[in-house]
């Protein structure tokens, strides 16, 4: 509570200025909590060989973050990029935040801007939580009516990140009944080596099933004897348990 209000004093501070990254950064600085800073950097998994390998954290709770955005709205482009390339993890976030607001708010013009941007800087959008929070809000919603190649080309990177990126942007587009891309990407990542992928592509096939029942059971029919056992899990979460339950013993 206390670092909520905190971060409401800081943020009208910023209201009276031109905002530069320096000077959210300074009071990102301000909001560090050391111990909760430890335990995310357990939480997301920060180190040797783990996925987010040397990652930083301040310790700033998310509601925090999004309490700062809408007085950072004049905050001009090339410094929401500049906290964008931080090497601390909140800061990241903040700038995602920023830039998913205007986007939502911009025209054609600086949503395609700022989508060129998000490709562009894409690998600072480097662990789970960055690329849930933002990928189908701009990749998603941008792509939504042009050209959806981008996607597999994303799915078909080295980086899982990239990948990640792919399937969850479809959300958006489970969100308005279309399903095909999210299929044709989850038999595509079918075979992906990392545990991330299968519960991002299982979640986005548990939503599918959420609004179209059949279309999850006939990729499933299809394809649960080679999902790995995440994705499974993840994309048979909703239905009956007696169902569920054939599915995990491979009696469908």
């Amino acid at each position: 509570m206390e670092q909520t209000g905190r971060a409401g004093v800081i943020v009208n501070n910023l209201n009276i200025m031109s905002v530069t990254a320096s000077m959210v950064i300074k009071n990102l600085e301000a909001l560090s909590n050391p111990e909760a800073a430890l335990f995310a950097q357990k939480f997301f998994k920060t180190g040797p060989g783990e996925y987010a390998e040397g990652d930083l954290f301040r310790g700033i709770r998310v509601p925090v973050l999004r309490k700062m955005v809408p007085s950072l709205d004049g905050t001009p482009l090339p410094e929401v990029i500049r906290l964008l390339e931080s090497a601390f993890h909140e800061d990241r976030l903040l700038a995602l935040l920023l830039l998913m607001r205007r986007f939502a708010k911009g025209n054609e013009a600086l949503r395609q801007q700022i989508h060129e941007l998000y490709l562009e800087h894409i690998r600072y959008i480097n662990n789970w939580d960055l690329v849930d929070i933002s990928s189908q809000y701009i990749v998603g919603v941008f792509l939504r009516l042009r050209d959806r190649a981008l996607l597999y080309d994303l799915a078909a990177s080295q980086s899982l990140w990239e990948r990640r990126i792919a399937i969850t942007a479809t959300f958006h587009f489970i969100r308005k009944g279309e399903f095909d891309d999210t299929l044709a990407l989850a038999e595509l990542l079918l075979d992906d080596p990392q545990e991330l992928l299968h519960k991002a592509t299982g979640w986005m096939l548990r939503e599918v099933g959420k609004r179209d029942l059949p279309t999850l059971e006939s990729f499933l029919q299809r394809y649960y004897p080679r999902m790995p056992r995440v994705m499974l899990r993840y994309a048979i979460e909703r239905l009956p348990e007696e169902r569920r339950l054939l599915y995990l013993k491979g009696l469908m």
